[in-house]
């Protein structure tokens, strides 16, 4: 890929700022780090970065994996007609593998498991990148039925690949009905009448609000998903010039189980991933996004039932002034005889000791918020802001009880991939082609 040039005429390649990190010339910032520089009133130039290094973590529907594995000797049974694994339906195919006792199978990252309303594909392929042993039940064309257990290293083949994933922004929610609504945009059913807010989206740090125009980013782009090295692929389904987001895959036997997992929402489970992504900074243009912060980047409030939007506002507003974590102090737990931040969490990652305390795992924590609101007590605090918004004829003050994006670790996948590309692990390539997409 040839540099681009701007106003000034300076540009640059991507072979020629690897080789500055190769004679350890370079200069390479998180997002975060950028965004905390201008904050503070610096002013950058292309002299002053060479790679910026951008994530984004939050629920990311489309996803599946393809996993393949033995499950019995061969000629033991003909082919697979139904299987589930840990109680998640499996798509048997497509290669039907016949009398060779091995399975190839796609799961969706959202399907739901047949006996736990709260489980599905994300929390499957968690547990199996956390070297967890899962069931597989299989029922065979003829009829009969039997179980194994195995685990992620026992599958020579286990690839999870992302058909859209990254979206350069997404949507801030609210529900103006007056009655609750189930969703997949809120772990509980949704109060009305403008009582609550939730959002996607890490704004600043988002790869693709890094690169907009997508100079870097194409196809053969390396990245990182969950923490394993992968492959952009293209767009993915409903991307826009206006909205692009990303397919991609990488290999699940070298992800981070924290960087994953399954989201209960009041609509089924969803499944959470994390996009780490290298953005060489080729011209002047490239930098000016780079440069641009959260109160710059425009959010649409809308109408969770209808899409409607209500109102704009930015990442600025959900962003700024809030705390990224959840903090958890167990001593001012009231030990309730029903713990509805446990019932609530949608990552199951509250759960109760034998004194009847509130235990928390914080390997498994999203820190969306969502405890504030349930918690009796004082156990779990964190300020999550409010969004003001002109609509329906009233200026409304909206609290945020929910996020569905996880800054503070994308934050932490941003500073792995940076130290990466530093040690030299993580090498910056062109892309084989630039990406292009339809309106959808």
């Amino acid at each position: 890929m040839k540099g681009t040039s701007d106003n000034s005429g300076k540009s640059r390649t991507i072979p020629e700022i690897q080789a500055k990190i190769d004679s350890g010339e370079a200069v390479v910032l998180t997002a975060a780090e950028i965004s905390e520089r201008v904050r503070a009133g610096e002013e950058l130039g292309l002299e002053d970065v060479d790679v910026v290094t951008t994530a984004t973590r939050g629920i990311m529907s489309g996803t599946y994996a393809v996993l393949s594995f033995k499950v019995s000797e061969p000629d033991s049974f003909v082919r697979a007609s139904e299987v589930l694994l840990n109680g998640v339906p499996a798509v048997v195919g497509p290669c039907p593998n016949e009398r060779l006792g091995v399975l190839d199978l796609i799961v969706l990252g959202t399907a739901h498991s047949e006996s736990d309303p709260r489980y599905g594909g994300g929390h499957l392929l968690r547990e199996l990148v956390e070297g967890k042993n899962i069931t597989v039940d299989v029922s065979t064309s003829g009829g009969d039925r039997f179980s194994v257990e195995t685990g992620l290293f026992e599958m020579p083949f286990a690839r999870l690949y992302a058909t859209r994933h990254a979206f350069k922004n997404y949507r801030a929610f609210v529900n103006p009905g007056k009655e609750p609504l189930n969703t997949i945009f809120h772990a509980l059913p949704f109060e009305g009448e403008f009582r609550e807010m939730t959002f996607c989206g890490c704004g600043e740090l988002n790869p693709i609000e890094n690169d907009p125009k997508l100079e870097t980013i194409g196809i053969g782009t390396r990245v990182l998903i969950n923490g394993a090295e992968g492959f952009v692929t293209g767009s993915g389904t409903r991307s826009s010039p206006d909205n692009p987001n990303l397919a991609g895959f990488a290999d699940l036997h070298g992800m981070t189980p924290e960087y994953m997992g399954g989201f209960a929402t009041s609509a089924g489970p969803e499944i959470i991933n994390t996009w780490a992504v290298p953005i060489p900074v080729l011209n002047q243009g490239m930098l000016d996004n780079i440069l641009k912060l959260d109160r710059e980047i425009p959010l649409k409030l809308v109408d969770v039932a209808g899409r409607l939007p209500l109102c704009e506002i930015s990442y600025g507003d959900v962003w700024d002034g809030v705390d990224l974590t959840v903090r958890y102090e167990p001593e001012k737990c009231l030990k309730c005889k029903t713990c509805l931040v446990e019932e609530a969490c949608p990552m199951g990652a509250v759960s109760r000791a034998e004194d009847n305390r509130a235990v928390h795992s914080s390997s498994l924590c999203f820190n969306c918020g969502l405890c504030l609101s349930r918690c009796r007590g004082e156990t779990f605090s964190a300020n999550l802001g409010s969004v003001r918004c002109a609509t329906g004829g009233c200026l409304r003050d909206i609290k945020v009880t929910l996020r569905q994006s996880d800054r503070a670790r994308a934050e932490k996948a941003a500073e792995e991939l940076k130290e990466q590309v530093l040690a030299g692990t993580f090498r910056l390539k062109e892309p084989v082609e630039k990406i292009s997409w339809r309106d959808s």
